[in-house]
């Protein structure tokens, strides 16, 4: 039954191309939605549209409908790059929003549309209008029944021809053109959704990712496939294309049979029936018939409606996670053909995706403290840069790491090849945020552990970093075969050129360190200001990597103490260790964690947890930044969720009873 019209959701288009067209249609049809706006960048646009709507708000440009307290949710039908400042914007504006697919042009910009919505508190859908019909629901159901038996393999397809065009959207790369982007997106959302149905889930990742494509003269792909490997040994099969047309059709086969799917992507776009066909071996064509009442883009509108308290829409429709996953599929198919927009290299990667100037909140909770040898305190969370090659993913952390009060970041010379150095370089400079962030950068790592190697290491990492100094430069491992003198002599000459402003090491032995500033105090040169090896409240019961050490037993917190020396703990989180579940104890990296002791702090972490209103990840990271000596937390999200999780910690107090009762001493 239809809302009255004064109970209707008002929304308000941004765009008015022909999929904002066919959205507005749909609402004269919807039991709950009422077009009240429409905004276009193009003067006159607007109007004309919401003349043939008989609306009466038009704004020439985005930001006057989102101000417009008249609207209440926003529909996203931009190109594709634009719908990330957008859909960011409308949450930020207390808009729910219905974001046009692909809902950004790679997973980092997804992050961050999906934090802006989870901190808004509003809804976030992204537009895959075929997810909302029954017919979906029914397909799902049929999977999960075993209507087919064990799925074993998926072929999706969806593809068209248009004429070349450089300058149109289809393909051109400043506008993310291409197949894989346009309606690649169907066949890879489909994949993951029956391969989570076939596993009782509501959708799946894939384990393995490969793909071909031709790529057209402005580099996006014309036509692309791809071979996915998921959980239970599903495979699907995936073709698209904006260059040649195809079937356009689904087919799910299993160990009793296969089931055709004629129109996956918009079944009865007009509303009416539409038919599943069930092939079971030994058996004739099964017709199965779904009845829609209402076209399907008024399903969709209906769909959002329907679910703003709880700000997603309950599968097969796509919620915020099974978003984030097809977005970092997709990024992996891209990957898998060498398919980088231009618009995604480091030298155009030249603002936040909100579209604001780069600037730290007003209520930025970060605390900061004094380093010996540096003029700028430090954040006490410090970002550690040790995975990041994608410069989208890059900014996008960087950015939110800034925006909450993070001045610090920390990386190395070894760390990727020297990409997670290329990257923060980038960022530093295309933000212009040289002198309000503190540089750590670690070289000499074994083999190359000595004064000469070091110092190539270093001219590399300045390089890279594109900056004349680095604020904290650590040795990232001792070679006892050198004399400690050689390290400081070596350290202080590039202290006096300039090169560096201050100095410590990481992974060296309270003992060596001692030797180092006792000849550095002797011979009245500058010697190490701090020291960087593993602690958190899980023990490290093996090293990650060889050579690695870690500060975590009594002695040498006995000794951090005594001598006054600042640690900057790396794996501050134990590796993941606190926010795990089963399948993490699964992963090689478990071994450095999993023991008796750390599975009763783990517990403690989640009930002190609890009783703050953080997770045991936060309550860990707590533990770590109120030792009785001078600690800073290197952490290494990886996404915006786990940074956020994170930074509560800074004004969390952990007494020395609680620590003592986290650590089992009780």
């Amino acid at each position: 039954m239809a809302e009255p019209e004064s109970q209707r959701l008002a929304w308000g288009i941004l765009g008015a191309g022909r999929i904002a067209r066919a959205f507005a249609a749909a609402l004269t049809q919807s039991r709950t939605g009422r077009l009240v706006a429409v905004a276009c960048r193009g003067p006159g646009r607007a109007a004309a549209l919401t003349a043939e709507f008989g609306v009466s708000r038009a704004y020439d440009g985005y930001a006057g409908l989102l101000a417009d307290d008249a609207v209440q949710a926003v529909y996203v039908a931009t190109p594709h790059p634009m719908h990330a400042e957008w859909a960011i914007r409308a949450a930020e504006a207390g808009k729910h929003v219905l974001c046009e697919k692909p809902l950004t042009v790679n997973h980092a910009e997804a992050m961050a549309v999906v934090d802006a919505a989870r901190r808004a508190g509003v809804f976030l859908m992204e537009a895959f209008m075929y997810r909302c019909h029954p017919q979906t629901a029914r397909l799902v159901e049929l999977v999960r029944a075993g209507a087919v038996g064990e799925v074993r393999l998926i072929e999706a397809a969806f593809g068209f021809a248009a004429p070349f065009d450089p300058d149109g959207r289809i393909y051109n790369n400043d506008l993310g053109g291409g197949g894989i982007l346009d309606v690649g997106c169907y066949c890879t959302s489909m994949a993951r959704l029956i391969a989570g149905a076939a596993a009782g889930r509501p959708f799946a990742e894939p384990i393995d990712v490969a793909g071909a494509a031709r790529l057209a003269p402005t580099g996006v792909d014309e036509y692309a496939a791809a071979v996915m490997r998921f959980p239970g040994d599903v495979v699907a099969l995936l073709s698209t294309a904006v260059g040649v047309r195809l079937e356009n059709t689904v087919r799910i086969t299993g160990t009793g049979g296969h089931i055709v799917v004629p129109e996956p992507w918009a079944p009865c776009r007009d509303g009416g029936t539409s038919r599943l066909w069930l092939h079971r071996h030994d058996a004739a064509p099964e017709e199965i018939l779904i009845r829609a009442d209402r076209p399907l883009f008024a399903i969709e509108a209906d769909t959002v409606a329907g679910h703003l308290a709880r700000r997603e829409a309950p599968p097969p429709a796509m919620g915020w996670d099974d978003t984030l996953g097809n977005m970092r599929t997709l990024d992996r198919w891209r990957q898998a053909i060498g398919l980088v927009y231009e618009l995604e290299k480091p030298a155009r990667q030249l603002r936040p995706v909100h579209g604001r100037p780069l600037a730290r909140a007003a209520d930025a909770p970060m605390a900061c403290a004094a380093l010996p040898g540096l003029k700028t305190p430090l954040s006490r969370i410090v970002m550690g840069v040790d995975h990041q090659t994608s410069m989208p993913q890059a900014a996008v952390l960087f950015d939110a790491c800034f925006e909450a009060g993070c001045n610090a970041f920390d990386t190395a010379h070894i760390y990727r090849y020297g990409d997670c150095e290329r990257c923060l370089g980038w960022w530093i400079r295309n933000r212009g945020v040289r002198d309000q962030v503190v540089i750590i950068d670690k070289g000499a790592h074994t083999p190359w552990c000595n004064p000469a190697d070091l110092a190539r290491q270093l001219d590399e990492s300045l390089q890279r970093l594109q900056t004349d100094w680095i604020d904290l430069y650590l040795l990232h491992r001792d070679n006892p075969q050198v004399p400690v003198g050689e390290f400081i002599d070596a350290l202080n000459a590039h202290r006096r050129a300039g090169r560096i402003r201050a100095f410590g090491a990481s992974n060296w032995t309270p003992a060596r360190f001692d030797e180092a500033n006792e000849y550095a105090r002797a011979a009245g040169l500058e010697g190490f200001c701090a020291l960087s090896n593993q602690f958190s409240l899980a023990r490290m019961i093996a090293p990650p990597w060889e050579g690695c050490l870690s500060a975590g037993d009594e002695p040498t917190c006995a000794w951090l103490a005594q001598r006054g020396v600042p640690l900057l703990a790396w794996s501050s989180q134990a590796g993941g260790f606190f926010a795990a579940d089963q399948a993490w104890e699964q992963r090689a990296s478990a071994r450095c964690w999993l023991s008796p002791e750390n599975l009763l702090r783990r517990q403690r972490a989640q009930e002190w947890g609890r009783r703050h209103g953080v997770s045991a990840t936060c309550a860990a990271l707590a533990y770590v930044l109120n030792r009785p000596f001078a600690t800073w937390a290197i952490i290494g999200p990886r996404t915006l969720a786990e940074l956020r999780d994170s930074l509560p910690a800074v004004g969390l107090q952990v007494s020395q009873a609680d620590a003592a009762w986290l650590e089992g001493r009780d």
